[in-house]
């Protein structure tokens, strides 16, 4: 294999790595996997991982200019905190019922979807357009790709290892916490977009 493409995959599996530790959607997956089952959470983060990094590798800087950045912040903002609420709420009684009900498929689409909209024109996305518009694009998106799946693998070890040393009510009282905090940060990137405009 050419050194050049090996430098790119660990260029952009250093940087996407270092990016998206202890980020908004390491959280989501924490969070997701301390409550459901964890391999539906893991495909549907790496599906919309895999979805971004291939729209960043091939259009570019374009693609985070499809929707405008506020429209896309304040769904996410409305997720979170919909998310949050609808944790805090719930009685243990609920939860296990829910843990019991909850399908893989609903679990996969909710977690593809929550990172979809968290990390469409995010940080590490742009990370990635501007990597690949510089090294090769097919290295680059294997070793982001790379990153984000080993992110996600820790987050869903961190959640399940929750669930073995606090109650279900005490986790669903700081999984619906987690995701207010998220939406509240999320509603103040969608004010700072209105303040920058």
């Amino acid at each position: 294999m050419d050194i050049n493409i090996i430098l790119s995959i660990v260029s952009s599996f250093g940087l996407v790595f270092a990016a998206e530790f202890a980020d908004k959607s390491q959280l989501v997956c924490m969070t997701l996997a301390a409550r459901y089952r964890p391999w539906p959470v893991f495909f549907g983060a790496i599906l919309a991982f895999s979805l971004l990094n291939l729209i960043a590798v091939i259009f570019g800087a374009a693609a985070a200019n499809w929707l405008p950045p506020y429209i896309t912040s304040a769904i996410v903002t409305g997720l979170f905190l919909l998310f949050g609420l609808q944790a805090l709420r719930q009685s243990p009684e609920d939860n296990e019922q829910l843990q019991s009900i909850k399908s893989s498929r609903s679990i996969f689409l909710t977690t593809f979807s929550l990172i979809v909209l968290a990390e469409f024109g995010d940080k590490t996305q742009l990370a990635v357009v501007a990597l690949a518009s510089t090294f090769n694009q097919v290295a680059i998106f294997i070793g982001a790709t790379v990153a984000l799946a080993t992110t996600t693998a820790l987050g869903i070890l961190i959640g399940q290892q929750l669930l073995k040393r606090i109650s279900l009510k005490r986790l669903q009282q700081i999984s619906g916490t987690i995701f207010i905090l998220m939406g509240l940060f999320s509603a103040w990137q969608t004010l700072q977009f209105f303040h920058a405009s």
